[in-house]
Order: structure tokens, then sequence, then C-alpha cells
């Protein structure tokens, strides 16, 4: 599989070209995903703002592209 998001990605980026994506954010409680700051925000910064770890990150970016990829 070939990942096509990455922690670096906006999440108003990730959002607009997957939206698909927006259940997965919900889902681990980051309804943040769909405020203004999205449009500034990485997935990287925004998971870190909620106290995520980075292997909490790597494993959402997994998921995120594992649901595009289905």
């Amino acid at each position: 599989m070939k990942e096509k998001i990455n922690k670096d990605m906006k999440f108003a980026e990730v959002m607009s070209k997957y939206p698909k994506t927006a259940e997965v954010f919900f889902e681990i409680g980051l309804g943040c995903a769909m405020c203004h700051g999205a449009a500034y925000e990485t997935i990287e910064e925004g998971c870190k703002a909620h106290g995520m770890t980075d292997k909490q990150i790597k494993d959402l970016v997994k998921e995120l592209n594992e649901k595009i990829n289905k």
C-alpha cells in the first residue's frame, strides 16, 4: 500500500482530498479537524495539541491511509 497521507499534511487538505477521513478524526475525538484552524494545522500539530504520542500519530496516519485505500 502506498501512503498518500502523512503527518505533515493539513487537516483541511486531507479531508478535502479524502472526505472519508473525517469519520476517523471524529472517532478518536479530533472534532477540531472541522474548525477554521484545520486549514493551517498539520495532523501532527493537532494531535500533539491533544496530547497524542508519536506512536499514536503514526497509528492514526496508518489508519487514515487504510481508510482511503479500501
